[in-house]
């Protein structure tokens, strides 16, 4: 009898819980069914699959324009810098004066060469007045050949020591010349080597001039690429104050390896446009192929700081996922990650796209 008790009992308690399962799985199912019903009705949206494509691996990097002919300014004589009148990145004239140094030696050099000059070319004048009253008496027969000949000797050295004289004072006027430095091309000043106070010595550089006319781009590049980077291959500047985009081609690779940086330095041609020397800029190398994922420029939206895409799911669910771009093409833009192959995103109706909205009408193309 217990026996039987026990088992009605076993009974009873099965067909309980099997009540409340069969509750319980009913009423997610009503649950399930409302949020279903409560999901926005997003419409009139374009959705494509990502597939993958094929685009250029491009290296990107900075340099900076160079000019293909730089003048090295020196001085010619030794002093003391007193004025300094041009600094950095300054475009400078030929023929601008660029900085000064004390004279007063060279003046004084001057001073006394004119004073000797001036004498010489008094005792110049006397001689030859001398010589031609001579020559007067000559020709009347008061005079002997032998006199003559020595006011014309006389008359010969005054005329060298004038000359000799002159030609002090010309040189002593040069090397005060000397004293005021100017520039010997029209270019900009790439660098400053001496400030004032400084001593200047014959023969060393004082400023760098970067002539203008043709520039080229030197960039520095990671080593990983050295046997894929040549000469001729083609490559974009890109001029951050202007967005300006100018073609360029890669003229030298030099073979070299920076063991600090572990970069080597490439050299690219403008191909005859005009820049600044010494402008910053960003340079792009393509140097091969790779598969990629890209989306529409549109397809893409800001909120805030974030970046992201509408992907819609299977059941056609639609979450706003974030993304991380890449370079942009024409194409579209890639997507480094936050997105995959055969994954489904809202490129068109945007605007109408709601995170957790489900999708009653779109196209995939």
């Amino acid at each position: 009898m217990g026996n039987i008790n026990s088992r009605r009992f076993m009974v009873f308690c099965l067909l309980i819980l099997m009540v409340a399962l069969i509750g319980l799985i009913t009423a997610c199912k009503g649950k399930a069914q409302d949020e279903t019903v409560k999901r926005p009705v997003v419409d009139q949206v374009t959705i494509i699959n990502i597939t993958p494509s094929i685009v250029d691996e491009v290296y990107e990097t900075t340099g900076t324009v160079r000019s293909d002919h730089t003048s090295q300014v020196a001085s010619r004589a030794m002093g003391v810098v007193t004025s300094l009148l041009v600094q950095e990145g300054d475009i400078v004239k030929a023929g601008q004066l660029l900085l000064t140094m004390d004279d007063r030696d060279a003046a004084q050099r001057l001073r006394a060469a004119n004073m000797a000059a001036e004498s010489a070319k008094q005792n110049k004048m006397l001689s030859e007045t001398t010589w031609q009253r001579y020559k007067n008496l000559y020709d009347q027969k008061a005079l002997s050949r032998q006199e003559m000949d020595q006011i014309e000797t006389q008359k010969k050295v005054t005329q060298s020591e004038y000359e000799g004289a002159m030609a002090m004072a010309d040189e002593a006027r040069t090397y005060q010349s000397f004293t005021r430095v100017k520039a010997p091309v029209s270019g900009r000043i790439s660098q400053k080597y001496i400030d004032v106070g400084s001593m200047a010595n014959p023969g060393i550089p004082l400023l760098s001039i970067e002539e203008n006319g043709s520039s080229y781009v030197e960039v520095a590049v990671d080593e990983r690429l050295r046997n894929k980077i040549k000469t001729g291959m083609d490559a974009e500047v890109l001029v951050d104050s202007s967005s300006q985009s100018q073609r360029g081609t890669i003229r030298q690779v030099l073979p070299s390896i920076d063991s600090l940086s572990r970069t080597f330095v490439v050299k690219i041609d403008l191909k005859g446009a005009q820049s600044r020397n010494g402008l910053f800029v960003r340079v792009r190398i393509p140097v091969g192929k790779k598969e990629t994922i890209l989306v529409p420029e549109n397809a893409i939206v800001q909120k805030g700081q974030l970046t992201g895409v509408y992907v819609v799911d299977d059941r056609g669910v639609v979450t706003y996922r974030l993304i991380r771009t890449g370079a942009a093409y024409a194409s579209g833009t890639e997507i480094i990650s936050g997105l995959a192959l055969r994954d489904r995103v809202i490129t068109k109706g945007i605007e109408r796209a709601k995170d957790g909205g489900i999708i009653t009408g779109g196209a995939a193309q």
